[in-house]
């Protein structure tokens, strides 16, 4: 299959749900069309649940329901992601080899005591955060990076990976640990062959067209099954496979702010060479080197990436204040409308005052 780097752009905006025949009217339509939603904190605009969501829903989600969803246990959250709750018995299997496959089994088996302390800890107490609890470990996490010494959140991330806890809730910034068995409902797990290619199928729909062979997502799945159609793009290096329920399907663009953890932009590689769209998180860059903004936001229009906004939210003075904005080609003027009635949208749905800064501000 031979497509034009139009179609195959249509074709993964559309997947995104962000064109505007996108047919989903709820928050669990969404976290199950894209098959995760990231959870990131980060908050310069708003956590990047929140605005994957407000991306497709609009008016009709307002700021938290993905962590009041999680609450409710309508989605559950693994890897740092918002899964739908449908997709649990793909995933059980890798429960058991999980410590095997992120080389923790021999770190914790020498601090099973650990271990066992932090789960009859919260069986007796509740959900706890990381705070809570104590340090007990004998053989220190062995790291050279920021994790070096971090004994308690790394045991709570292998025993989160293991199937033994869960995410609850959130207080604050800090992940609330519960039990698994008291958050996740009981499945019948899918062995794990079947889970894999399911799973691949799910990343396929959700992406629509998506490299050959190469995981989309860091911690989802690294490669897939050959799932879907292989394709190549006109102008476009590489093999890609394509989602067959994509094709021949109509498209309506719609011009939208996006996070930059949305699911459009989780393979850099993509993003690049199919949307001719260099575009990355700066904020740990020094100030001097940033050229787009710490986290600005990029802005689809139909198929194309044209351009971010680089805007910080400021909920003490009310304000939504955009610094800067780069069009990384011509707008004309009805861009530039259709960008500041998404502007003006966006900063009434998180009930602040837009404003604009002059240059060098």
């Amino acid at each position: 299959m031979h497509l034009s780097r139009e179609e195959a752009r249509r074709i993964a905006v559309r997947a995104a749900l962000l064109d505007g025949s996108a047919e989903v009217d709820s928050l669990d339509a969404v976290v199950r069309g894209l098959a995760m939603v990231r959870v990131e904190l980060t908050s310069i605009v708003m956590p990047a649940a929140d605005h994957v969501l407000y991306a497709r829903l609009g008016e009709g989600v307002r700021p938290g329901d993905a962590e009041r969803a999680l609450a409710s246990g309508r989605v559950w959250e693994r890897t740092w992601m918002l899964r739908p709750i449908s997709h649990l018995p793909l995933f059980t299997a890798g429960f058991r080899t999980w410590l095997d496959r992120s080389g923790a089994r021999g770190w914790v088996e020498a601090n099973a005591e650990f271990r066992q302390s932090i789960l009859d800890r919260i069986a007796d107490l509740g959900p706890l955060t990381s705070a809570d609890i104590p340090d007990e470990a004998v053989a220190p996490w062995p790291s050279t990076g920021w994790t070096n010494d971090r004994n308690v959140t790394q045991m709570l991330e292998f025993l989160h990976g293991a199937g033994e806890l869960a995410v609850f809730g959130r207080a604050g910034r800090s992940r609330v640990w519960d039990l698994a068995a008291n958050v996740l409902p009981p499945v019948a797990e899918v062995p794990r062959d079947e889970a894999v290619r399911r799973r691949s199928e799910h990343l396929l729909a959700a992406c629509g067209i998506m490299r050959d062979s190469i995981a989309v997502s860091p911690n989802e799945l690294h490669g897939v099954e050959p799932v879907g159609e292989p394709a190549t793009i006109e102008g476009v290096a590489g093999r890609w496979r394509v989602d067959p329920a994509q094709l021949d399907r109509p498209f309506e663009g719609r011009t939208a702010l996006l996070s930059p953890f949305d699911r459009l932009l989780t393979d850099k590689q993509r993003q690049v060479r199919l949307f001719d769209f260099d575009y990355g998180i700066e904020m740990y860059k020094p100030e001097r080197l940033r050229r787009r903004g710490p986290i600005a936001l990029p802005i689809l229009h139909g198929e194309r990436l044209v351009g971010s906004v680089d805007a910080r939210a400021d909920r003490r003075a009310g304000t939504l204040t955009v610094h800067r904005l780069i069009e990384d080609e011509l707008f004309g003027s009805a861009l530039r409308d259709a960008v500041d009635v998404e502007l003006n949208a966006l900063a009434r749905w998180l009930r602040l005052e837009l404003v604009v800064a002059a240059p060098g501000q």
